[in-house]
């Protein structure tokens, strides 16, 4: 399976600029045959508070443009972006699955709103994990803060063999998120793909990047630098079976 990974450089409350450099990555992910594209936390905006500027959920502008990029070029989508229900104070920030033809597979709210930064005072945490499944592989996806809850993970872990993170997640805490991402893959034995914006954001925080893909024996497979890139990363995930069978580690977890 081959994964495009989107270290994108967001411009700042810019929808349309957003999606018009989604669209020159997702043509280039075709052009090289990937399977799945992948977009960090918030691409269409970055990380702001700034409910008047996120989409509408559900027939939102966001949605809409992914899912026509998804069928235009007959790829798998998974981005992140906030989006607000009309008559309610909160948002919700999401990862949305996106198949080849433009239909909506899966679509996830952030379980933990960082409140650390304000987050849970303008967007509303999500009930629930997802499990979908693309190219024929159950999955998941958790975004950005997520990363430091495992137990969010080891719901869902019997049940994938490939853990999406979609992050917006500081340069100074660049270590944290190495580490919890190798973690994660360790002790789920399954493939996770972080993938972390770059640059500064319009409070201005910086990012790294840093995007990588752990495999399900802790191995980096595929790893991001600092700037704006485009990462291309094969896996098996057949590997996920081989390495369960060999060290059944997970039978025995218990509730």
């Amino acid at each position: 399976m081959k994964i495009a990974l989107i270290q994108m450089d967001t411009v700042w409350e810019s929808r349309r600029t957003n999606y018009a450099t989604a669209e020159k990555f997702i043509r280039r992910a075709s052009t090289e045959a990937c399977d799945i594209i992948v977009f960090p936390e918030m691409f269409d905006t970055g990380y702001s508070m700034n409910i008047s500027a996120l989409d509408v959920d559900k027939k939102g502008e966001t949605a809409r443009v992914l899912s026509g990029l998804a069928k235009k070029y007959g790829l798998n989508i998974i981005a992140g972006f906030g989006a607000k229900t009309p008559g309610r104070e909160k948002a919700k920030n999401l990862a949305v699955v996106f198949d080849r033809g433009g239909q909506v597979i899966a679509k996830y709210a952030k379980r933990r709103p960082f409140a650390f930064a304000a987050e849970d005072k303008y967007f509303s945490a999500g009930s629930s994990s997802v499990v979908f499944s693309v190219e024929g592989t159950p999955a998941s996806v958790f975004i950005c803060y997520d990363l430091r809850f495992p137990e969010l993970f080891r719901e869902v872990a019997r049940d994938v063999r490939m853990i999406f993170v979609l992050a917006n997640w500081p340069a100074s805490r660049r270590d944290h998120w190495e580490s919890l991402l190798k973690a994660r893959a360790i002790e789920n034995q399954c493939f996770v793909i972080g993938v972390n914006r770059t640059g500064k954001d319009g409070n201005g925080i910086r990012y790294q990047g840093a995007s990588h893909v752990y495999g399900p024996m802790g191995e980096d497979t595929c790893a991001g630098g600092q700037r704006e890139q485009f990462i291309v990363c094969d896996i098996d995930p057949e590997e996920v079976i081989k390495v369960r069978s060999r060290f059944p580690f997970l039978k025995d977890m218990r509730p």
